[in-house]
């Protein structure tokens, strides 16, 4: 697919590091106007969010969205429950992969594309500490490799 006017605005990098990706989703947001305003000047921050399935829709908690400088009393409460907008199928799916046990639904980034805010929703299982360890060595063990096939084609 092509990059369709893609602008990243935040991005959940902790969530790389605590959980394995399974699979992902591309949803809208349910937002008020000043909750868009706040979002396409980058105060946004997607850390410690999730999102459940409840009554055959999707929501996301604990997504922290600043208030708008300008808003007065228009502004919402900034870590309010939102609606995520998805098809009956992609709902389903979810649902059967939180109720299977072990999975969670993790937002990884925000981004605008076309002028709309969209989030895109991942399917993860979480990490133990042997697993983060794992994966922190074999970047380490690459990162030297790197270093020591560098130094030694600068000699040459």
């Amino acid at each position: 697919m092509a990059e369709d006017n893609i602008k990243i605005i935040a991005e959940n990098r902790k969530a790389y590091h605590d959980y394995f990706i399974e699979e992902r989703y591309e949803a809208g947001i349910v937002l008020a106007g000043t909750e868009v305003k706040s979002i396409r000047a980058g105060r946004v921050n997607l850390k410690d969010s999730f999102a459940r399935v409840e009554d055959n829709e999707v929501w996301l908690y604990n997504m922290h969205v600043s208030p708008y400088e300008k808003g007065n009393i228009y502004n919402k409460d900034p870590l309010r429950t939102r609606k995520l907008l998805l098809n009956r199928h992609e709902i389903n799916k979810l649902a059967g992969y939180v109720q299977k046990g072990g999975y969670t639904l993790v937002p990884l980034k925000i981004y605008l594309k076309r002028g709309l805010v969209k989030i895109e929703l991942a399917v993860a299982k979480g990490k133990k500490i042997y697993d983060k360890r794992d994966v922190i060595a074999k970047k380490t063990a690459q990162r030297e490799m790197e270093k020591e096939f560098k130094v030694r084609n600068i000699g040459m």
